[in-house]
């Protein structure tokens, strides 16, 4: 029998037998892997996808809001077709195409209110112009009480389509919607002190302080036949996730104590901590790596509301815009009178419509620029005050 590793340091995790709470959250996101809904590389199956809906339920009744990030589109393609096997990537792409809508029907039937469907690849994370747009969409939805289920755009995706996708997907889309809590929920229950598989006596970790080379090397492979992710690239979302403050949990999704545990606030497998608040990351990002391409002067009444409500900068509010920058860009703002600014935030338009609709209500914006644009020059989840 090969030996047991040796343990990680003490200070890096928190014993097996510790009953760790969830961080306080408001809005988070929750990953279900492919072996959830298509157990044993079958067909699609509400098998373990009744009880995620159920908590995911609570969770909205109870005043949180939940997106859902689902793997399955390609597990689902493939049970059509009796599980035909395309390794290329064309096939993939057409099986994607083929599960996609099965996926996302297996899933909206088990919720009681609306639900929308959000296809989204890397490019629209990396491109500010598609960024800002599904921001501004995914925000929308939950405003109005959707749920949204986001799943890689896997039919058009070809890098896309590799190990991890949808785990790094998720960590991605938790950034984009500013959520506190990262939840991936799998047929792995927990990041462990060895591979439980070969050693029956490995503890599980219950929190994990910070992702370093010690608890990488703990990562195995894939472990599932229908899914393209293991624990490696868990450690990678939750990473990312951390970066930018949101906690990240890995847990069995097919385990009914462990979801009625997640219910009551507790982590039933692994609580990767955020390594710095939600707000201090983002201020820190907006600070220092976004270089800003304009500057707006508003008015006095949007100066208060600013530092005094927190609230979003309505274009109402602006009295001059300078620059020539594009919608995602980062700008700076400025107390009219004032060279110094005060708040840097990321703009919801370009300058030259900025410009039009500077001063003027959200009524007369469709006259003014031909469609109908958001109501908010920045909004307020996308500005810091410096």
């Amino acid at each position: 029998m090969a030996s047991m590793p040796p343990p990680l340091p003490a200070a890096s995790h928190a014993p097996s037998g510790e009953r760790v709470p969830l961080p306080r959250w408001s809005r988070a996101v929750v990953k279900v892997g492919s072996n959830l809904i298509a157990p044993e590389g079958g067909r699609l199956s509400t098998r373990h996808l009744l009880g995620i809906a159920r908590l995911i339920a609570g969770l909205r009744e109870g005043g949180r809001e939940v997106v859902l990030v689902s793997s399955g589109a390609v597990a689902a393609g493939r049970a059509l077709l009796g599980g035909h096997e395309g390794r290329a990537i064309p096939a993939k792409q057409a099986l994607a195409a083929l599960g996609q809508p099965r996926m996302f029907e297996a899933w909206a039937r088990l919720f009681d209110g609306p639900s929308a469907q959000v296809l989204l690849a890397y490019d629209d994370l990396r491109n500010r112009r598609r960024f800002v747009n599904a921001k501004n969409t995914l925000r929308e939805l939950l405003r109005l009480g959707v749920l949204p289920i986001v799943n890689e755009n896997d039919s058009v995706a070809v890098d896309e389509l590799r190990v991890g996708d949808n785990d790094n997907l998720a960590a991605h889309v938790a950034v984009l919607v500013d959520a506190d809590l990262l939840l991936i929920l799998s047929d792995v229950d927990a990041l462990y002190e060895a591979d439980p598989r070969r050693h029956p006596g490995a503890g599980r970790i219950a929190r994990v302080e910070a992702i370093d080379e010690a608890v990488m090397a703990l990562a195995g492979g894939a472990g599932s036949a229908v899914g393209t992710g293991g624990m490696r690239t868990k450690l990678e979302a939750a990473a990312k996730a951390a970066a930018r403050g949101i906690a990240t949990v890995v847990a069995r999704g097919s385990c009914p104590m462990a979801l009625e545990a997640l219910a009551r606030g507790e982590c039933p497998g692994t609580l990767f901590a955020a390594t710095a608040s939600r707000v201090s990351a983002k201020r820190h990002w907006m600070h220092h790596a976004l270089g800003c391409e304009g500057r707006l002067r508003i008015d006095a009444g949007a100066v208060r509301a600013l530092r005094e409500r927190g609230a979003s900068l309505l274009p109402a509010g602006v009295r001059e815009v300078q620059g020539s920058f594009r919608a995602g860009d980062a700008v700076e703002v400025l107390a009219e009178g004032e060279e110094r600014p005060f708040a840097k935030g990321i703009a919801q338009y370009d300058a030259s419509d900025l410009r039009r609709i500077a001063g003027r209500p959200s009524t007369e914006f469709p006259a003014l620029l031909g469609y109908e644009g958001p109501e908010t020059a920045i909004h307020r989840d996308d500005l810091v005050l410096l």
